[in-house]
């Protein structure tokens, strides 16, 4: 029997969540599995995947064949890296206790280069938020000076109205004044 370690889809339209399945090569995608080694969900950032790493390795190391998207998940999650190192142990390059060494070696200089990205993604997101902020604070403080202009001209406009209608008020008395200055005198 032909085996593969492959995904099976599930979850909704639109948003597909995947079981890591191995199953025979003729079966139907989402048909009859022999077994569930775990869940892969590329919908949240960074992907979830949950793995059962010993059963894994052990289909792997067994010569069930991967899909390509599932040799990417099991490099990620080590399966790989440690059907290497055992291949090592059988050879007689080192012990089980330095392959372990090693493989703890390997996912911690992983974890630490994934959380350096996450960090410089996120300080990238952050400097990103605080330059819109400052663009958007300069078009706030152009917004508001047009409208001070704005307002400073209706001001000036209306003092001039003012202006006009006083002079206009005093030329209208000064006139009605004079007449009747001449009529004292």
């Amino acid at each position: 029997m032909a085996t593969k370690i492959r995904l099976q889809r599930g979850g909704r339209k639109g948003y597909a969540v995947y079981r890591i399945v191995v199953a025979d090569s003729r079966s139907p995608r989402d048909g009859k599995f022999t077994e569930k080694l775990g869940t892969y969900n590329p919908n949240t950032n960074p992907a979830t995947v949950s793995l059962n790493f010993d059963r894994a390795l052990y289909w792997v190391e067994a010569g069930a064949q991967p899909t390509d998207t599932t040799r990417n998940i099991l490099k990620g999650e080590g399966v790989y890296m440690m059907k290497h190192l055992r291949g090592g142990v059988k050879k007689g390059a080192f012990d089980e206790a330095a392959c372990q060494q090693k493989f703890e070696a390997w996912k911690t200089a992983k974890d630490q280069k994934n959380q350096a990205v996450a960090q410089q993604t996120a300080d990238a997101k952050k400097a990103d938020a605080q330059k819109h902020l400052e663009a958007e604070k300069k078009v706030n403080e152009a917004i508001a000076k047009k409208v001070a202009d704005k307002k400073a001209a209706e001001a000036k406009a209306k003092a001039e109205a003012e202006a006009a209608k006083a002079a206009e008020a005093a030329e209208a008395e000064a006139p009605a004044e004079a007449p009747a200055e001449n009529a004292e005198a």
